[in-house]
């Protein structure tokens, strides 16, 4: 069986408050929910990140979806594998089935439908030979502030991305989109986006980047802006990516890790085949920071 697509990702945080001001600048709604602060996309009725409250930050476990009535042939495919199913870690969500990867991250999956994001009107552009909008002056509507629609994929560290990679495989049917070799390896749950997850070489686990839709370019830009003001001005961007080919900009999170604005990522069907490559992480772009690549969460006791 394969999994439906990226649920939603926990992280364990030193300062719940501090999570809350910064997901809440990013444009994300943050609400309580027990002892745990719930992040979601304006309009869409997900959960799509758990903060949850810890001595240092880390990630805390990754979530996926599948289909109904799909949990117990799961099961039986895991401990076919010699996989054992735990109980949730301290400060996750009960339900569904848990059980680690080779690196030790928490994964869950969960009998959920993946929730259509708020619907947005598509933006008329002016290009050669297509001149959409006319009479209508695109400044003045193109400085609101970024509401991202959905979590569309993340990456992650892994310690080896070719075992990780072989792993969710076969455990949660994830198919490679394609591969940096040696490097970074970019993973898709079926037609759709390019990618809903993805390892980066390093040399212990931890989480690289959350990647968060916006509705065009002006939302990226504004995004990056928007964040400045508010004194998150650490970033990459703005650029496309080579493997997805999607527009971006990166931030730096108070804890070290990424989170990213993205619009038009590449869709693919069930006839994509993915391939390895020996290409830099964007076609254009400014300088990337030396310390893009860096994991700054603690290793693992």
């Amino acid at each position: 069986m394969r999994v439906s697509g990226l649920l939603h990702y926990g992280l364990q945080l030193p300062d719940l408050a501090q999570g809350k001001d910064f997901y809440t600048d990013f444009g994300l709604s943050v609400d309580e929910r027990g002892d745990q602060l719930v992040v979601r996309c304006d309009g869409r009725d997900q959960d799509q990140t758990l903060l949850v409250e810890g001595h240092d930050k880390r990630l805390h476990h990754v979530a996926f979806a599948a289909p109904d009535g799909s949990l117990p042939e799961l099961q039986r495919h895991l401990e076919s594998l010699g996989i054992a199913l735990q109980d949730a870690p301290a400060g996750g969500l009960e339900g569904g089935l848990w059980f680690r990867d080779p690196d030790g991250n928490a994964v869950n999956v969960r009998e959920r439908e993946l929730a259509a994001p708020r619907p947005t009107e598509p933006v008329k552009q002016n290009v050669a030979g297509d001149y959409q909008r006319v009479d209508d002056a695109r400044w003045l509507s193109a400085n609101t502030a970024p509401r991202p629609r959905r979590l569309g994929h993340m990456l992650i560290f892994s310690s080896d991305v070719n075992r990780s990679q072989d792993f969710y495989e076969r455990t949660l049917g994830l198919r490679l989109s394609d591969r940096i070799t040696g490097k970074a390896v970019f993973m898709n749950s079926g037609p759709g986006d390019h990618h809903v997850f993805g390892f980066i070489q390093s040399s212990h686990p931890g989480l690289h980047h959350s990647s968060w839709e916006v509705d065009n370019l002006d939302q990226l830009a504004m995004g990056a802006q928007v964040m400045a003001d508010k004194g998150h001005s650490v970033g990459w961007g703005l650029g496309r990516h080579s493997l997805g080919s999607n527009l971006f900009h990166y931030l730096r999170d108070p804890w070290g890790s990424w989170i990213e604005y993205f619009s038009d990522i590449d869709q693919i069907s069930e006839n994509w085949k993915g391939q390895d490559w020996d290409v830099p992480p964007a076609v254009w772009c400014p300088m990337m920071p030396d310390e893009f690549l860096q994991n700054f969460e603690p290793r693992p006791k």
